[in-house]
């Protein structure tokens, strides 16, 4: 999880690959009309992420009941989006891509994203509730290359 250019995608197809488990990008979940409202500049409302969570969570879910465990980039920005998410995969966990707004926003000024214009990192940030400790996860710092965070991902799910 984390805001756009934090690496969820670079980082999840890593961590899928290093564990052997299929990799889905968030992004390829949502509805049409999310994208063209954020092509627009426009950032989603939480009736807008609904049904795209709702997706996410059972895309998971069918993971588990086919027995593999699955990789996901989402933003995940909010606890209640979280909790949209687990209750379809009680058992998911979010790794939260976290460093400074600057920093990321250098990343985006370099990339050409199909619908997320670098205008919508504010408002990400606005919204961005860390994880609880209540959460299975943990915060990743995204000043390290995306074979590290990918490593520190797997140590984690190994206990180290």
């Amino acid at each position: 999880m984390g805001v756009q250019g934090s690496g969820k995608s670079t980082v999840g197809r890593a961590t899928a690959g290093r564990l052997g488990l299929p990799f889905v990008d968030g992004d390829d979940l949502h509805p049409v009309a999310n994208k063209a409202k954020m092509a627009a500049g426009s950032p989603l409302t939480d009736t807008d992420r609904g049904p795209w969570l709702a997706a996410i969570g059972r895309t998971l879910a069918e993971g588990v009941e086919q027995g593999e465990a699955r990789v996901i980039a989402c933003s995940a920005h909010k606890r209640r989006y979280r909790d949209l998410t687990r209750s379809f995969a009680p058992t998911v966990r979010f790794d939260h891509l976290a460093g400074p707004q600057d920093l990321i926003a250098g990343r985006l000024s370099r990339r050409n994203h199909e619908y997320m214009p670098p205008g919508l990192l504010d408002s990400q940030f606005e919204t961005l509730e860390p994880l609880e400790a209540d959460e299975a996860g943990i915060r990743l710092d995204i000043t390290r290359s995306p074979e590290g965070i990918a490593g520190a991902v797997v140590n984690a799910l190994a206990g180290r």
